[in-house]
């Protein structure tokens, strides 16, 4: 089928390839003339038969609302407006609602995959009607993995970016698990081969995962990640995540933790610590280490 694709960085541009692997025919827009199929979205939605399909793929926030605000106004009644992005489910419901009133559809899909989903193909999570899915089944079924996983319908328009929220949730605490058992068997003074030690998990134990293949690749390339700085950014989802579960009353004790562990990362002398120290100097004459 065919498809207007809005954004072609690492994600977008990959999934384009897969879907012209894959038979679609893809009219791709990007900021960067030089990887840009049109030179504007009225020209993308020119180019589309009706009813056009058009997916989504900018960072979350301003960005996107910015150009679904766009697309509504180009686009005609039956036309399907998917985010592919890493939006908030809320902002996904208002972006339906104001859709719905010019007669255009809209699905929010959670997408994982990374740089490696052109090769192995994506995971996909899908808010939206039943009809308004099935317009999109053939481009879902491309970018997918092959075999019976790795699609799922999760529920009405919101569902998807909902439960992408919570899968990146669990992969931050799942991340969090592996940097602590890392540095816990490095300071140890015991293990003397730990890049190994990781490798040997890959087969037979309970923890192996694809997490852990990366990890060891990076091991592999860098044994004692001396040319890493440890700093972590967060994307947003796992705050939505640790909100939603306020907003539920559900406890979220691990990717609560794992997130306020990238906040502490990126203090150089946590002022927190700082207390700490002075208090320990203060009721028990511990030694205090100045700058």
């Amino acid at each position: 089928m065919e498809l207007g694709l809005i954004g072609l960085g690492k994600m977008g541009g990959n999934m384009a390839e897969r879907l012209r692997r894959g038979g679609h025919t893809v009219v791709g827009y990007d900021r960067d003339p030089a990887i840009s199929d049109v030179k504007s979205l009225e020209e993308l939605v020119s180019r589309l038969p009706a009813p056009r399909v058009v997916w989504v793929m900018v960072p979350a926030g301003g960005p996107t609302q910015a150009t679904i605000e766009q697309l509504g106004a180009l686009l005609s009644p039956g036309d399907l407006v998917i985010d592919g992005g890493n939006s908030h489910y809320v902002d996904d419901q208002r972006h339906a609602v104001d859709l719905a009133k010019k007669g255009i559809g809209f699905v929010d899909c959670g997408v994982s995959g990374g740089v490696w989903g052109l090769q192995n193909g994506y995971a996909l999570m899908v808010g939206g009607t039943e009809d308004d899915v099935a317009k999109a089944q053939p481009i879902f079924d491309t970018l997918k993995p092959e075999g019976e996983f790795g699609f799922v319908h999760s529920g009405a328009v919101g569902a998807g970016h909902f439960v992408k929220m919570v899968h990146n949730g669990i992969e931050y605490g799942m991340m969090q698990s592996f940097a602590e058992g890392y540095e816990l068997i490095k300071a140890s003074g015991v293990v003397t081969n730990v890049p190994e030690t990781f490798r040997s998990w890959q087969e037979g134990t309970v923890i192996r995962s694809w997490l852990l293949d990366l990890l060891n690749n990076a091991l592999k390339e860098d044994p004692d990640l001396a040319d890493i700085r440890g700093y972590a950014q967060d994307s947003g989802e796992g705050r939505w995540t640790i909100q939603a579960a306020v907003d539920h009353a559900v406890p979220l004790p691990a990717i609560t933790a794992s997130l306020y562990a990238r906040f502490s990362s990126r203090q150089e002398d946590s002022p927190s610590m700082k207390v700490v120290a002075a208090l320990r100097n203060q009721f028990g004459g511990h030694a205090v280490e100045k700058k």
